[in-house]
């Protein structure tokens, strides 16, 4: 942990810079993979300064108060707590989302899912009907909402915590999303037809939760198990899709690894085609897609 004062007699005083070393130095010792990142993270938001003033203010002396905040952060992180959980907030497709215990922290694997979506509906000023089926913290509707700002975005998730994180985030980014509480697809069943049904369900296959991370395991169970397979909630949404979708609509799925051939089958035993798969920055086949025909 963070020396204090009587526990390293040497230095009396600690500046930023130092207190940077020292914790990069800590995160490492333990095996934290973005060791730098994190301190930095930590210190700005203990200090109340950006990531560039925490270096152009590198030799300002530290308080009592602030190291004190700042070694509760470094001790919880320690313990496996994921840095968007410390700071309160995550970003993602540039919009600042608050994040808590209650969902899931959006991931840049996710705005793989969201490229996907525009590039299958490229123009902006369509009048889309926009479903996000799981939505969490709101990351993909309200990512949506302000690139296709002529659309009708609904989001459903069926954790009421979710969608409180859900509405507050929509209501301080000033974004339009109808969100309405209900398993998968139930909740969209009375509101008609949609262009375009999103969605980042839980894919880990319950056998392996216990095996991932300390960071991983510390968010909501409900978003991130996927039953046996990892592919039973998935299963349902694509077996639904057809009778959510206008013709000529689209269904967008993230996807575990090794996933996206099983996904791609599904969607197609369930009579959509056009089904292709994308990949995220680090090669995965991460989302597959499908479209209902322009007939059906």
């Amino acid at each position: 942990m963070l020396p204090t004062p009587s526990a390293s007699p040497p230095k009396t005083v600690w500046a930023v810079l130092d207190v940077l070393r020292w914790t990069t130095a800590h995160f490492e010792k333990h095996g934290l993979a973005s060791a730098r990142l994190d301190a930095e993270l930590l210190a700005a938001h203990a200090f109340g300064m950006s990531r560039v003033e925490l270096y152009a203010h590198f030799d300002r002396p530290l308080t009592a108060a602030e190291l004190a905040a700042y070694r509760d952060l470094v001790s919880r992180r320690l313990a496996g707590e994921p840095v968007a959980y410390l700071l309160g907030h995550k970003e993602f497709w540039s919009l600042d989302l608050l994040v808590d215990l209650r969902v899931l922290i959006p991931r840049p694997d996710s705005e793989t899912l969201l490229e996907e979506a525009l590039d299958r509906f490229a123009n902006p000023g369509a009048a889309l009907r926009i479903a996000d089926v799981g939505t969490g913290s709101g990351a993909l509707a309200l990512a949506l909402a302000k690139e296709r700002p002529q659309a009708q975005v609904s989001a459903t998730d069926i954790s009421p915590d979710a969608l409180a994180v859900a509405r507050a985030n929509a209501e301080r980014l000033g974004l339009a999303v109808t969100f309405l509480l209900g398993d998968l697809d139930q909740p969209l069943v009375p509101a008609g037809r949609f262009d375009l049904i999103v969605a980042n369900l839980p894919y880990i296959p319950s056998a392996d939760i216990d095996r991932l991370s300390a960071d991983v395991r510390s968010e909501p169970r409900l978003a991130l198990d996927g039953g046996g397979d990892g592919l039973v909630l998935v299963r349902r949404l694509v077996e639904a899709a057809p009778k959510l979708l206008h013709p000529g609509g689209g269904l967008a799925l993230e996807v575990g690894v090794g996933q996206a051939g099983v996904v791609g089958e599904l969607l197609r035993e369930a009579g959509l085609g056009d089904v292709r798969s994308r990949r995220d920055l680090a090669g995965i086949d991460r989302v597959v897609s499908g479209m209902k025909g322009t007939s059906s």
